[in-house]
């Protein structure tokens, strides 16, 4: 069994929330998803939220799981600047009164985690 979270009742948090009942594609694009980042970072941990579960490193949160859908998963990278000229996010917007900016990315496929989205998830996480 492959454990994302620092503690177990963080995993059983995980899995009774967000993981059971997913299809076989979804898990696997999480799993894809998760084992990536691990690769640019060991420390990279999962924790669930109540509508979302954090990317973080071991100082701060880089990316959001916002939905583990029937084919995808979307994620969210915070940024305090926009990154406009790309072609891995679907939207770039302003949280409202920060100075902060989401970039939503939806993996449909394991291929979409492409070298672009690797660029953006290292520099999520070396921020």
């Amino acid at each position: 069994m492959i454990y994302y979270t620092q503690t177990p009742e963080e995993e059983q948090d995980l899995q009774q929330r967000f993981l059971i009942g997913k299809s076989a594609h979804t898990l696997m694009l999480f799993d894809h998803f998760v084992t990536e980042f691990k690769k640019i970072g060991e420390d990279v941990t999962l924790h669930p939220a109540k509508i979302m579960i954090g990317v973080a490193n071991a100082r701060k949160r880089v990316a959001y799981i916002t939905q583990l859908g029937k084919n995808f998963i979307h994620v969210v990278f915070p940024f305090m600047q926009p990154y406009e000229d790309n072609l891995c996010f679907q939207k770039v917007g302003q949280v409202p009164g920060a100075r902060q900016f989401n970039h939503h990315f939806r993996m449909l496929k394991k291929e979409d985690l492409n070298d672009e989205v690797q660029k953006f998830m290292r520099m999520a996480y070396e921020l």
